[in-house]
């Protein structure tokens, strides 16, 4: 037994952010150190917790409107040279939306100041969820495709705080790791999807773009349609972006709770429904949503038979129900789209409700492994309560608002024109493995046998077991009365996505009828399933997690791969490096070149044009170039440069630039006397590598890429706007009439402040090293 109580102990441990707080005095440190608790933690708590729940209140005025078919809108310009307005829009969908976020905020917030009581970094939580919180409410409000965008990627940063709360254990880190780099590259997905709709459209609103006809037909429709459900499909964890949501469950119980009843992982679901008017009427819409949602629904479901973890078998649910959600979505018929709203609300209700009892079951038992759980009813009532009622609208039992919700999933699925059987087997298959883990969870865990546990069972404080007892018994009165929310959130919602007027009207009895069938077979199938749990979950066990060790596979090989690039690019030769560098600086040019052909009709001047000075200073340079590239000693290489240098300057004054040609002898000379200063402590250039062959065809390269620019430049006409500007404000904005002093002085200030400090730190630092070269000697 103490054996046992160890192992349970240190599997608390590595769970990070669900261990429980261990009761004893605090230390010295605590107390006035780093790790004591944080004072202004509760009362961030209450704040939050009043502020959603004023949110929720302010909401709930509008339903009327909103239940109207109106809707409320606010725009405040923000880029308007882009066209795009900081815009808010409260509609039918954002309302079901906005709501539950608002309302399910409230209740987290109330159970986490209980669930997180004493621990030192709760004002830190609650500053995250309020953040997450407003992201969220941001993200269904928003009106313009940007503002969406941003709050998405803020969803994205606050989940990753939540999720790696527990910073100091190496799961927690490594999960919140891997849901912000899947969701931010579906991110940027997103928005290259959103830009191009916002082009095909003409406007970003969102409101308009759903209104415009035709983007079915546009030929951008194929880039559109697979950014923007590649962006959905990671956040809403659709097969095989899936693996992240269970790992997120390194997140508090109250997050995970929070993140997958109303909120992360629904902001895929929600941009799905908000576009559907816009982009639903091609056959590709269909068959992505309905194949995609099908096939994460029963992968889902059977993963959820293989858990020993109660939490995450709940994760598992949670993407079998984002399946479902997916895969009706893709529907355009009426009954398809109400399921899907319906299930909304089923899943945030249930969903919530397990996961704070089972946060409830572990703070009582101190575990939430199945196989060490049973009879928690004679300990623990209300939270078994808690649990039975929210199972059983999990599971789709009647009366519960579960029961309406899957048998519109039924009436939904066969509405798929398509392909409505497949659809249909799969929904009667998925729920079926939820009515599994529903009897799990009753017969099991609830009435099973009394078992042995870390902790001696006993019930939570009322700050912990009401919520969930709330939550899960609204799924009963709503399923007693489903007009509650059928008129006021579930019709609204539904004539949003489909852009038409509908009536929707929810029903516990629907007579005798193929989704009644149904819900039997489903019931049948999910009793088989219990009753060869045992054997199935061994046998799935031996299954290797296949999608997470790919991801770690790849992570690898990415770290693997550019470490060896590092290798190559960074061997730690100057002449290396320098050559890379021209070589990635020419290419576009020598592309361009390439691609044009030569058809610009480039003129080359003739010899007889030139003047002999400029000849001469060409030939003075060229000499130059060809000492210093040959050269065996330093001196004679700083010969040749100066030669350059001087060769230039000349050009420069023959083609009117004195004050260029002064600049140029000067920062020449400084050149040469700056390297001869240092000549004699280094060795000279025959004992070093050389690498001719490479680096004739690098010269080569920049050379003829130079050439062809310059010959392009000076053959086109040449757009004289930004010179003629300068020119006529040199004197009036800058009182000076030498136009090229102006632009370096007053024009480019700080460009040219800019270039006098890396000047200026390349000389501090030249002389560090030459007194660091003495000192060593």
């Amino acid at each position: 037994m103490l054996h046992d109580q160890t192992l349970a102990a240190r599997g608390l441990h590595d769970q990070g952010a669900d261990k429980p707080p261990v009761a004893r005095a605090p230390s010295h440190v605590e107390r006035g150190g780093e790790a004591s608790p944080c004072r202004a933690g509760p009362a961030m708590g209450l704040i939050l917790a009043m502020a959603a729940a004023l949110a929720a209140l302010a909401l709930g005025t509008a339903l009327p409107a909103t239940a109207s078919g109106q809707a409320l809108e606010i725009a405040l310009p923000w880029v308007p040279q882009l066209g795009i307005t900081l815009a808010f829009r409260l509609d039918g969908l954002s309302m079901i939306f906005a709501l539950t976020i608002s309302a399910f905020a409230t209740v987290i917030a109330v159970y986490a100041q209980r669930y997180l009581v004493g621990h030192r970094h709760l004002g830190r939580f609650f500053l995250y969820l309020g953040l997450f919180t407003v992201a969220m409410l941001g993200l269904v409000l928003a009106d313009d495709v940007i503002v969406l965008f941003v709050f998405w990627e803020l969803t994205t940063v606050s989940s990753f705080l939540l999720v790696g709360f527990s910073h100091s254990a190496d799961k927690a880190r490594r999960n919140a790791w891997q849901g912000l780099l899947i969701t931010g590259a579906g991110g940027l997905a997103l928005l290259a999807g959103l830009v191009l709709l916002a082009s095909a459209a003409g406007t970003t609103r969102l409101s308009a773009i759903t209104t415009t006809p035709g983007l079915v037909e546009h030929a951008l429709y194929p880039a559109i349609l697979a950014l923007i459900l590649l962006g959905a499909f990671t956040k809403s964890a659709q097969i095989p972006f899936h693996i992240w949501l269970p790992g997120a469950m390194a997140a508090p119980t109250p997050v995970s709770a929070f993140l997958h009843s109303a909120t992360m992982v629904k902001a895929g679901v929600y941009l799905v429904a908000r576009l559907h008017p816009a982009l639903s009427a091609g056959e590709a819409w269909t068959l992505s949503l309905s194949i995609a949602g099908a096939a994460t629904m029963v992968m889902a479901g059977v993963l959820a038979l293989r858990q020993t973890d109660l939490k995450l078998a709940l994760a598992y649910t949670s993407i079998m129900a984002l399946g479902s959600l997916m895969m009706f979505l893709g529907a355009e018929a009426t009954v398809a789209i109400a399921a899907a709203m319906t299930f909304l609300l089923v899943h945030a209700l249930y969903k919530a409700a397990l996961f704070l009892a089972v946060g409830c079951v572990e703070k009582g038992t101190g575990t939430r492994e199945i196989a060490q759980l049973g009879g928690l009813w004679r300990r623990m009532p209300l939270t078994s309560a808690a649990l039975v009622l929210a199972a059983g609208s999990m599971a789709g039992f009647p009366p519960f608002l579960g029961f309406i919700g899957k048998e519109l999933k039924y009436e939904g699925a066969l509405a798929i024109a398509e392909e409505p059987w497949p659809m249909a087997t799969a929904a009667v298959v998925a729920n079926a493995c939820m009515v599994a883990l529903t009897l799990v969870i009753i017969l099991r865990v609830v009435f099973g046998p009394l078992r042995e546990t870390p902790k001696l069972p006993r019930e939570v404080p009322v700050a912990l077991w009401l919520p969930p007892l709330a939550l899960a018994s609204l799924g009963l009165v709503f399923g007693v009365a489903p007009d509650v929310v059928g008129e006021a959130l579930v019709q609204p919602a539904v004539v949003s996505v489909l852009g038409r007027p509908e009536t929707v009207a929810l029903k516990l009895w629907h007579g005798i009828n193929v989704p009644l069938a149904m819900s039997i077979a489903t019931v049948a199938l999910g009793v088989l399933l219990y009753a060869l749990h045992r054997g199935l979950k061994v046998a799935l066990a031996r299954l290797p997690a296949l999608a997470d060790s790919a991801w770690d596979g790849l992570l690898a090989g990415i770290a693997g791969g550019f470490a060896a690039l590092t290798r190559v690019m960074q061997p730690g030769s100057l002449s290396i490096y320098l050559s890379i560098t021209l070589a990635a600086m020419v290419a576009p040019a020598l592309a361009w070149v390439a691609l044009s052909g030569w058809q610009w009709g480039w003129a080359v001047p003739s010899l007889a044009a030139i003047e002999p000075t400029a000849a001469g200073a060409a030939v003075l340079v060229a000499v130059g170039t060809i000492m210093a590239a040959v050269a065996a000693r330093r001196m004679v290489a700083l010969g040749g440069l100066a030669g350059v240098g001087t060769g230039l300057a000349m050009l420069f004054a023959v083609f009117g630039a004195p004050d260029v040609a002064m600049t140029q002898l000067l920062a020449d000379v400084l050149l040469v006397v700056l390297i001869a200063a240092v000549m004699a402590r280094l060795p000279d250039l025959m004992h070093r590598r050389r690498r001719p062959v490479a680096d004739f065809v690098v010269a080569a390269l920049v050379g003829v890429a130079v050439t062809a620019v310059t010959l392009a430049a000076t053959s086109g006409v040449l757009d004289r706007s930004v010179s003629d500007a300068m020119v006529a404000l040199s004197v009036p904005e800058a009182f000076g009439r030498n136009v090229v002093n102006v632009i370096l002085v007053d024009f480019r200030a700080l460009d040219t402040f800019g270039e006098i400090v890396v000047v200026g730190v390349a000389a501090v630092a030249a002389l560090a090293i030459i007194r660091q070269r003495s000192r060593a000697r």
